[in-house]
């Protein structure tokens, strides 16, 4: 897998401008902008009783167990970002997202652990 580190040039639209690199990197700060603005996809690949006891509002959850890249939002100039607990999973799913011919997701590897750690909002439920 190929994780391509992503140069932050200063505001919203300089992170998000052209398309995204498969594998791109998303940081912490990255996401939650993307996320306030509605400028990311976020996909949780944790399961689904993960996945309700706490996630990152806004993000869609697609289970790696059941992971298919067609499940994806379409192709567009809105990014797709994978995230799971660690970061493993999501990496698991962007190999299978890449391997399906998508070169436009990109990856958050801090996931939960981080977007908690740095008091990212959780909210519990579906």
């Amino acid at each position: 897998m190929r994780l391509a580190a992503l140069v932050f040039l200063g505001g919203l639209a300089s992170m998000f401008a052209g398309p995204v690199l498969a594998g791109e990197v998303f940081s912490f700060d990255q996401v939650r902008a993307g996320l306030n603005s509605n400028r990311i996809h976020l996909v949780d690949v944790r399961e689904v009783d993960e996945f309700a006891v706490g996630h990152v509002p806004g993000a869609a959850n697609l289970p790696l167990s059941t992971f298919k890249a067609e499940q994806l939002p379409p192709p567009s100039e809105i990014p797709v970002v994978l995230m799971c607990r660690s970061g493993r999973r999501a990496g698991e799913a962007l190999a299978i997202a890449e391997a399906a011919g998508r070169a436009d997701v990109g990856i958050y590897p801090g996931s939960m652990i981080e977007w908690t750690e740095k008091n990212g909002p959780v909210v519990a439920g579906p």
